[in-house]
Order: C-alpha cells, then sequence, then structure tokens
C-alpha cells in the first residue's frame, strides 16, 4: 500500500522537502516545459525527482496533430492513475502520444493546476517502505475548457473529435457526472451539464464522417459504462424527437 499526492510543480509534495526546489526566500520553482529544455531537469532529477524520459515536444505535436485519447475530469485521480500510467508507456516508447484532458466543471482546475505548469503534475507516492517516489508527470499535453462559453477550447474540442484519429474518450467524472437532469434535455444543442456538451461533440463527429469511438467510463461506480451509454441515448433521442438530430 502507499499514499499518493498529486501537486503543482511550484512545490514538493511534502513540506519538509520543499527546501530541494526552493529557488530563493520568496518562492519555489515553477517548471515549465522550457525550463526542462534549458537544462533544469537534470537539477531535478539530481534531488531525487523522476523526470521524463521520452521528446516531450515530438509527443506534444503529434499528439496535437493526431490526437488519439481525450479525457474529460482533469482532477487528481486523472493525473495519478491514467497520466501517469500513460506516462510509463511514453517512457520505454511503447507509444508515441499523449493524453489531452478537458474539464467540464470546475474551469479553475486548468486555470490553476495546469496552464501555469505547461500541463505537468508532480505526483509525489509514500511507498509501505516509507520511502517517497516523486516523478514529474508529462503525459497531458493539452488541457481544455468543456464549455462553449471558452470559444478557443470550444473549438478545439470540436476539431479534436472530427479527427479520425481518435480513438477513445474517457471519464473521471464521479458517478454524478453521468445525471441527466429533464430541464437539460429541453435546451436542445446547448446544454449545461456535463453528458450533454460530450453528445454535442459526438454529434460534431457524427456530422464528419459517422467515425468510430470509444467511450469509457474509468470512474469506480457500478455500471459505469451502462450510465455513459444512457446519458447519451437520452440526450440524442431527445434530440431526434425535437428534430435537431437524425432518428
Amino acid at each position: 500500500w502507499h499514499h499518493v499526492y498529486v501537486g503543482h510543480l511550484g512545490y514538493a509534495g511534502e513540506a519538509g522537502r520543499r527546501k530541494e526546489i526552493k529557488q530563493n526566500e520568496r518562492g519555489y520553482i515553477r517548471m515549465k516545459l522550457v525550463d526542462i529544455k534549458n537544462g533544469i531537469g537534470p537539477e531535478w532529477a539530481a534531488k531525487g525527482y523522476q523526470m521524463p524520459k521520452f521528446d516531450m515536444e515530438a509527443v506534444r505535436a503529434k499528439t496535437h496533430d493526431e490526437p488519439t485519447w481525450l479525457h474529460f475530469g482533469a482532477g487528481n485521480i486523472f493525473r495519478a492513475f491514467p497520466a501517469a500510467i500513460l506516462q510509463q508507456a511514453l517512457d520505454s516508447g511503447q507509444y508515441d502520444r499523449g493524453v489531452i484532458v478537458a474539464e467540464g466543471f470546475d474551469f479553475e482546475i486548468i486555470d490553476k493546476a495546469y496552464e501555469p505548469y505547461d500541463n505537468m503534475s508532480l505526483l509525489v507516492c509514500l511507498q509501505s517502505d516509507g520511502s517517497i517516489q516523486k516523478k514529474v508527470i508529462a503525459s497531458v499535453t493539452e488541457g481544455l475548457k468543456a464549455d462553449p462559453q471558452f470559444s478557443g477550447d470550444w473549438a478545439r474540442l470540436v476539431e479534436i473529435f472530427c479527427n479520425p484519429s481518435l480513438q477513445m474518450v474517457s471519464f473521471t467524472i464521479t458517478e454524478k457526472g453521468y445525471g441527466v437532469a429533464p430541464a437539460d434535455l429541453e435546451k436542445g444543442l446547448s446544454p449545461a451539464l456535463i453528458m450533454g456538451k460530450v453528445t454535442v461533440l459526438l454529434y460534431e463527429r457524427f456530422k464528419a464522417g459517422k467515425l468510430p469511438l470509444t467511450l469509457q467510463s474509468m470512474d469506480n461506480c457500478s455500471h459505469n459504462g451502462d450510465k455513459v451509454k444512457s446519458a447519451v441515448i437520452s440526450y440524442a433521442s431527445k434530440w431526434a424527437e425535437q428534430g435537431l438530430g437524425p432518428k
């Protein structure tokens, strides 16, 4: 068993170790992609931080042009587990693209935990033997806000969904995130709830050529796949009934 901490790259995981990355009396190093390029990576590695072993710029460029995996739910569960597992594949050379994350509820996560750190995060694990593992997670290549009010991010999500390369959309949005409210069904193609917005994006993919796609819930709840299916069908069926989409 071990304890997991996910933090921003401006801090070490535990207070006693913050001095390790202290830059000056006023603050701490805020690592960004450019810092790794300019040589800060070895400095962190020398202090016990596991650094990415893959070409981050190449992975980001290929993921941008040919994305395969988009994830909804930008919280710590995603960063500590799915994103960390993907990094293992990237580090070993078994895969060549990262994951794009979208947040449909707490938009400040993108503003405060992703953008300032070029989408990187710090994973700290307290092992059963008392040792501490510290790893910079860099498998997330983009962080987007999943709502049309953020026009640039929404346009990018539509672009991703319409890309034939996309293979999987996954979720860690909690069990409540799959809920469908009758009032939201009446909002047509402008729903407020996350599964409604996902269905709008799926409709864009449908119009782009009826492209196949896997929807995969990673939430720890009973019949999680059925919850995804039920929510999408609820919105799609209502839109068909309203004449907003094909039957």
